[in-house]
């Protein structure tokens, strides 16, 4: 069974409903456990993922899947983007992904940024190079707009001057280099710093899905996500104050 079909069909089971629970799939979120933006409102929230190529696949579909899930009841609308418009990004195992859509940040909630190797040579290192995609991630910033990057992904951050004196945390082979380029690196899996959220290496990109699927639609969402996806979240979420 489809998972999305099995997020339907079970919903009643897998959660409990009472007054401060979630609904049925299809119900919009709770408003009693956790704040956030995206709950105070009816329209869906707009995530676009950054591809560009050499992008590896675990780093942008675990936080995808977790979008996938939620956006049954949240709702979620998700985009693939790259720095250059639509055009066709080859992956680091050579899958082929057309990204349809313009690069839009002003239409975006949230941008989630995936890595893509590390090192001369890896898909990362030659965006950092080229230099196009740091430069219109350091020109989408803006009040409201949530940046988050998994794995080596912080590093396009850093290179974007956007890491500089924040907490933040990427792969362990890429930490002193985050460090020495300004991020102020801190323990924890995933690193939530209010506008700006980053998580370590590969699978991390799961917990940071569920991390802020917690923050826009609490945590009864992020436990359901975590049962449909059969998979239990690990480490510590590092938080600031200027989390919500």
């Amino acid at each position: 069974m489809h998972r999305r079909d099995l997020l339907r069909s079970s919903a009643g089971a897998a959660v409990g409903i009472g007054a401060a629970g979630v609904g049925l799939a299809g119900a919009g979120p709770a408003e009693a456990d956790t704040p956030g933006p995206a709950r105070r409102r009816h329209e869906p929230l707009r995530v676009h993922t950054v591809l560009y190529d050499g992008v590896e696949e675990q780093d942008f579909a675990g936080p995808v899947e977790v979008f996938g899930i939620v956006g049954d009841r949240g709702p979620v609308e998700q985009t693939f983007v790259t720095a250059d418009g639509p055009r066709t990004v080859v992956t680091a195992a050579g899958m082929e992904i057309v990204c349809r859509a313009r690069w839009s940040p002003s239409s975006a909630d949230l941008i989630v940024v995936p890595g893509g190797g590390y090192g001369p040579g890896s898909g990362l290192q030659k965006e950092i190079d080229r230099g196009r995609l740091p430069k219109a991630l350091a020109q989408a910033r803006r009040p409201g707009l949530l940046l988050a990057a998994v794995c080596s992904g912080t590093m396009l951050l850093s290179a974007a001057g956007i890491t500089r004196g924040r907490p933040c945390t990427t792969h362990h082979i890429a930490k002193d280099d985050l460090r020495a380029q300004g991020g102020q690196v801190v323990g924890g899996r995933v690193v939530d710093d209010g506008d700006l959220v980053t998580c370590g290496g590969v699978t991390s990109g799961i917990d940071l899905g569920l991390w802020l699927v917690e923050r826009f639609y609490g945590h009864e969402t992020a436990v359901f996500a975590e049962e449909v996806l059969e998979y239990e979240r690990r480490g510590t979420v590092w938080r600031s104050r200027r989390t919500p």
